[in-house]
């Protein structure tokens, strides 16, 4: 990946429903370029699918937790993009120390989140994971 498709997935994950036409006037391109790196990505398995967002307040019976992620050696943009493509991770944050990376998932059962840390589990880079789940919130005042 270039710098362009960097470009081209950060107004992706900005808005997922962006058109090309609106794409391609963004970053100065033709919209065949971005029609074509767009598909290149999806092949590549980088852009694994397109979905939406919600505030966590707006799923209030579902199932957080938090899941500490290595990562093998300096594939963190490849795993970084993989996650980032999971529809149950809803937050992602680049850390220091034991894990590489925390990120927030969500799930409407277990047995969903069981699906989504399998999912996770399974992408090629991560090394090691560590899941807690997220029972309850103390706003210090």
């Amino acid at each position: 990946m270039d710098d362009f498709d960097h470009k081209l997935l950060g107004l992706l994950r900005a808005d997922a429903r962006a058109s090309v036409a609106l794409l391609a006037h963004r970053l100065g391109v033709a919209r065949t370029t971005i029609t074509n790196r767009m598909a290149r990505l999806e092949k590549a398995g980088v852009i694994v699918g397109y979905t939406v967002q919600l505030r966590p307040a707006a799923q209030r019976d579902a199932i957080a937790a938090w899941m500490s992620i290595a990562v093998d050696g300096n594939q963190a943009r490849e795993v970084i993009a993989s996650l980032l493509g999971e529809p149950g991770v809803v937050a992602l944050h680049d850390t220091n120390g034991r894990w590489d990376l925390l990120a927030e998932v969500r799930a409407a059962t277990l047995d969903g989140l069981a699906s989504v840390l399998e999912r996770v589990r399974l992408i090629r880079g991560i090394s090691a994971t560590e899941t807690s789940i997220h029972l309850t919130s103390y706003k210090l005042s």
